[in-house]
């Protein structure tokens, strides 16, 4: 999955690629050529006495060395541009891949594992693609060049490399083989980190409220001890792994400096020889060693990339037309035909056998008790969802066969969670339409009833609002929902248990300049508050996912136990009449 990955977002990178792996290339062969240039030296200068044989060779080392600097630090600098560029790449696709899922996709990952993906799991990818672009390409040239020059500088000696690199390799497979799984648990327990902070953020009131902050920081003390654990394993092992591989090299450097002593003390292998032989096993281990700082992080980015690969591989199940249909003559008409919905792996669905029509200038309500399915309709109709059998028409239309654009201009929703964005009020509001006048605005506002509190915030419309709204009420926070979806000018507007915040006087008055607004549009109100959809042109009454009634107030109210029950629980007899 990491060579995947890889591959498909460092195509567009080829050719800084390939700059990079010749200046690393070129940044280690003078590398390799420093020592032998060094031992040259002692042998012909040094021990010879010749000083103008010194200075010569010493300036082809300045020479070769100032290469060496111009081409490693040209390296980093293009291999860290293209890490930083793949990992923009990589959390752009994530981004644009959750935003085509559904609720279904966003639910299977959770909101903390998505986030993670997003952020940590593409850091670990990025950082192992800077980590080879500045290591991993020069070690095995290096490793190999250095084995090449270390046979010209003695073979006998060199018999040393097929024990000292054998058991390098052996070590750290052995330290790699542990590793792997516990990266992959802690990238879980990460998520777990992410999922529980994100809960005690947003369900502070509550936690305050039934004073269990004990109780949340002992849930939180044991997600963290688990990544503690898990992270302690990992750091044992690769603490593990340097000082094994320091005792290989310094051993190994012992041998050298003991056999190639004798070496020398017999006259078979000069002085300059004997440097140069220990510089390049140095060499050829430390390019082992770098190969082993890359095998460390190679079993997390490998988990990392799978874990990233596995929502860029998730197909949404609300996909756009392969050919959109245009929508109809007749604007705004609502069909729903034989509709039926259940989620993968229910015994049941939610929605059976579910019918009806809503018409421009009416308002169509539903209506009926907790878990009858009065949500999950409503997104049906802007494909939050797809039904499992039947069809949402708009203007005559399958939804499933209509542009998205297209369909979310036609359709403006007012969810039962209203939420609203970081930014400001005016931000928010144009959310639909970017080119709103503030006079389309501030008529928005009127309409829903929010004019008064937004005149009175300081900046007006260009008042800050925090993430999710956090700092107005939620009656404040419905109403900027609703305007937002007046500035919107849809056919077909969806309210779902949009006015439960409202106080009476101000859910009658919202309602009221909403009627004389939406003349023309087709309204569908979901509503528990009895008052809110008793003045409605057609009433449909849900229960357990069916349609059990339609009709207007007072024909229900005589007809429809189900209907009459909900009515009665609310209002008085003479009321409800």
């Amino acid at each position: 999955m990491l060579i995947r990955l890889l591959r498909v977002h460092l195509r567009p990178y080829r050719r800084d690629v390939l700059l990079v792996m010749v200046l690393q290339l070129m940044q280690t062969l003078a590398t390799l050529y420093l020592p032998t240039l060094n031992a040259d030296i002692i042998d012909n200068g040094v021990v010879t006495g010749d000083t103008h044989y010194i200075w010569s060779r010493g300036g082809l080392m300045l020479a070769v060395a100032l290469v060496q600097i111009v081409c490693s630090v040209g390296a980093v600098y293009f291999g860290a541009r293209t890490a930083m560029a793949l990992g923009r790449d990589v959390r752009l696709a994530l981004f644009g891949r959750v935003q085509e899922f559904s609720a279904r996709e966003v639910a299977h990952f959770g909101a903390p594992s998505l986030i993670t993906r997003n952020t940590n799991d593409v850091q670990q990818v990025q950082m192992l693609a800077i980590m080879t672009f500045t290591l991993m390409v020069s070690a095995p040239i290096m490793c190999v060049g250095g084995v090449i020059l270390a046979l010209n500088q003695n073979v006998k000696l060199s018999s040393l490399l097929l024990v000292a690199v054998p058991a390098l390799g052996v070590v750290v497979a052995l330290i790699i083989s542990k590793m792997r799984p516990l990266f992959r648990q802690m990238q879980v327990r990460i998520d777990e980190i992410n999922r529980v902070m994100r809960e005690q953020i947003s369900g502070v009131r509550v936690i305050r409220a039934f004073v269990r902050e004990p109780a949340e920081r002992a849930r939180f003390g044991v997600a963290n001890t688990d990544l503690y654990d898990v992270s302690l394993g990992t750091g044992r092992l690769m603490a593990l792994m340097f000082p094994s591989v320091m005792l290989v090299l310094n051993l190994s450097s012992i041998a050298v400096l003991w056999f190639g002593g004798h070496l020398v003390a017999d006259g078979g292998m000069p002085v300059g020889a004997l440097t140069a032989y220990l510089t390049y096993l140095l060499q050829i281990l430390m390019s082992v060693m770098m190969a082993t700082f890359m095998f460390v992080m190679v079993p997390r980015a490998e988990v990392c990339a799978e874990r990233i690969v596995e929502v860029l591989d998730t197909e949404p199940a609300v996909l756009p037309p392969a050919r959109a249909v245009p929508v109809g003559a007749q604007r705004g008409r609502l069909e729903l035909r034989a509709v039926e919905f259940g989620y993968p792996g229910a015994q049941q669905p939610v929605l059976c056998d579910i019918s009806l029509v809503a018409e421009p200038g009416q308002v169509t309500a539903i209506i009926g008790g907790t878990g009858s399915g009065k949500t999950t309709l409503v997104n049906l109709i802007p494909r939050l969802f797809d039904v499992t059998k039947g069809a949402v028409l708009v203007d005559g239309v399958d939804v499933r066969d209509i542009d998205p654009a297209v369909l979310s201009g036609l359709i403006g929703l007012v969810p039962q969670r209203p939420y609203l964005f970081s930014g400001t009020i005016a931000s928010n509001l144009r959310y639909g339409k970017p080119d709103a006048t503030e006079a389309e605005l501030w008529h928005a506002l009127e309409i829903a009833q929010a004019r008064d509190f937004v005149r009175r915030m300081q900046g007006g419309l260009d008042a800050s609002i925090a993430q999710g709204g956090t700092n107005v009420s939620g009656g404040q926070r419905q109403r900027l929902a609703i305007a937002r979806a007046v500035v919107h000018e849809p056919e077909i507007y969806l309210f779902d248990d949009s006015f439960s915040a409202l106080d009476y006087a101000t859910d009658a008055a919202l309602r009221g300049a909403l009627a004389r607004e939406t003349a023309d549009a087709t309204v569908l109100i979901v509503a528990q508050r009895v008052a809110t959809i008793r003045n409605a042109d057609k009433i449909v009454v849900l229960e357990a996912g069916q349609i059990v009634a339609t009709g207007t107030h007072p024909e229900l109210m005589a007809s429809d136990p189900t209907y009459r029950e909900i009515v009665l629980s609310q209002l008085t007899e003479q009321e409800a009449a």
